[in-house]
């Protein structure tokens, strides 16, 4: 209870809530995204489970924190991976008769679980750099600890609620799919222009990148552009196969 006491606690602690507040709602979105087209109860258990693998994703990664944030090429990877989850995300799900409604749960689950080891590293990362400011000294190492438990046990309520509500929104504004496709696209260009095997480079020859959120702004646009075109390719062909045989 001594770290109580220290300034340098709260200060941590302060700084952690503030990360999960921009970072965790996130996390709502993607699962939100994943889950909009289930029917209601299993949207409930999307939400339920997504948010749940999530928390335990975020311990898991916790535990090797420290270390991911020297880790080279480890965002570049990511933000990869979120480009392509976004773009997936704004491409309508085929509605078949011959796909059960357990395999919809399946899939989105398996969305979420993805786009969240993504964005809940991101996460991490950043509730790590901020317990490590906190606690920079071999004896307030209990601390850091300590602020990280904190910011998963923070996160843990505004991915789970915030996914609900995001849900409840995006079905009486269908612009908010497109909106977060283009969120998923800018996290991704901020992701990769910071990781340690370039932020060199970038620091000394193209600043502008990060600065400007022209990176950013660069993965919002290419996400929105190629998820828009390859819903429209897939509305084309359903067109094509309903319209009846030329005699």
């Amino acid at each position: 209870m001594e770290m109580l006491i220290h300034s340098a606690f709260w200060i941590g602690l302060g700084k952690i809530i503030w990360v999960n507040l921009l970072l965790s709602g996130d996390n709502a979105v993607v699962i939100a995204l994943a889950a909009r087209s289930l029917p209601p109860a299993q949207q409930k258990m999307a939400v339920f489970w997504g948010a749940g693998a999530a928390v335990i994703m975020r311990i898991i990664l916790t535990i090797f924190a420290v270390a991911l944030l020297t880790l080279p090429w480890l965002k570049i990877v990511g933000g990869v991976l979120l480009l392509w989850i976004g773009i997936k995300l704004l491409v309508p799900e085929d509605d078949g008769d011959d796909i059960a409604s357990s395999d919809n749960l399946f899939q989105a689950i398996k969305t979420i679980l993805i786009a969240d080891l993504v964005m809940s590293l991101d996460n991490v990362l950043a509730v790590a750099a901020a317990a490590d400011s906190a606690a920079p000294t071999a004896e307030l190492a209990a601390m850091k600890y300590t602020l990280l438990v904190l910011g998963l046990a923070i996160s843990i309520p505004i991915v789970i609620f915030g996914s609900t509500l995001m849900l409840k929104f995006m079905e009486r504004w269908p612009v908010i799919i497109t909106a977060g496709g283009a969120l998923l696209g800018w996290i991704a260009g901020e992701m990769m222009v910071t990781d340690p095997a370039i932020d060199s480079w970038v620091e000394h020859n193209a600043r502008w990148l990060e600065e400007m959120r022209v990176a950013a702004i660069a993965g919002a646009v290419l996400v929105v552009i190629v998820g828009m075109w390859l819903a429209k390719r897939q509305q084309q062909a359903h067109a094509a196969q309903a319209e009846p045989p030329k005699s």
